[in-house]
């Protein structure tokens, strides 16, 4: 369990090696909701995502000795390509293991950073990368149930109130729960009476499953969306700080991620991937809700193939 100390002190970690990105509005967007929007556009983060920011909070984190042996992970793109850059940076090995599923994008991503990839089927990820840690004695970087990974994700909704000022509503996509949980706990330290939401893809919906019963859900094999980045299931700490501070999960159809991926690009002349998109197509979900609110949300990623587009 993170506190916001951890994220405070992942922010000054990793300061030299992210970039503070900046908070772009829409007066379409606000005449949309009747409200005033904030987008934190990690879309233009190093590596193309949030994830460069736990990747590195944890490296960075890591005494010599447990880093001379490199580290290692399982990701389907951005997470593995920002702890490629990370040890780069750092100047240590990586491997990643990834789905053979993986967009090719992503997969050229983690290659351009320098990192050794192992290809498996998505449901042997697991395995496969605690058998090359148990076979390497690489440090392992979970992509979302690291507890440095999750504080040093938190440093985007930290960033966004800083940048924005006082919000009512914080909402982030919701995957295997590092970046929602991270921006809920720094969320309940700076806006507690803010409201924290996260957009999920209604095809993988595990997390708004397990937060109506209360009882982790297990992650939704066979599914399919555009939001690949969103496709695992919810961490086990993850789950934990959701419940603790109060996260309302809001899940969205394919073809409502679509149009916000075409917005974003048409009128707004960013390129958000389908993951980071779900945010938008959440708040139309609750549309009603929002008016005359200041509402903060966290464009994940931009990393994209753009299958999408046909």
């Amino acid at each position: 369990m993170i506190t916001f100390a951890d994220i405070r002190a992942a922010a000054a970690r990793i300061g030299p090696a992210v970039h503070r990105t900046p908070v772009l509005t829409s007066a379409t967007l606000d005449r949309e909701f009747g409200a005033s929007l904030f987008a934190k556009c990690e879309n233009l983060q190093k590596c193309g995502a949030f994830k460069a920011r736990g990747a590195c909070n944890a490296v960075f984190a890591l005494d010599e000795p447990g880093a001379r042996a490199g580290v290692i992970t399982h990701s389907s793109g951005n997470h593995g390509a920002a702890l490629a850059y990370a040890a780069q940076t750092r100047g240590i090995p990586c491997t990643v293991v990834m789905p053979d599923t993986a967009p090719a994008v992503k997969v050229a991503a983690v290659q351009g950073y320098g990192a050794r990839i192992h290809f498996c089927k998505a449901a042997e990820r697991d395995a496969v990368c605690a058998r090359l840690a148990a076979e390497t004695g690489a440090t392992l970087v979970h992509p979302f149930e690291n507890p440095f990974v999750i504080a040093g994700q938190g440093t985007a909704a930290l960033e966004l109130i800083e940048q924005a000022g006082e919000l009512d509503v914080v909402i982030t996509p919701v995957g295997g729960g590092g970046l929602c949980a991270g921006s809920a706990v720094a969320v309940r330290a700076l806006l507690p009476r803010a409201v924290m939401l996260g957009a999920e893809p209604l095809a993988v919906d595990d997390a708004a499953r397990s937060m109506a019963t209360g009882v982790r859900q297990g992650r939704v094999d066979g599914a399919k969306s555009w939001a690949d980045g969103l496709m695992t299931g919810l961490g086990a700490p993850n789950f934990e700080l959701l419940r603790r501070h109060e996260v309302r999960i809001v899940t969205v159809a394919e073809d409502a991620i679509v149009a916000a991926c075409r917005f974003f690009a048409e009128r707004m002349k960013i390129v958000v991937e389908p993951s980071g998109a779900t945010v938008l197509a959440a708040l139309r979900a609750i549309a009603g809700e929002l008016r005359g609110k200041r509402v903060g949300l966290v464009l994940s990623g931009g990393n994209t193939d753009f299958a999408w587009l046909r």
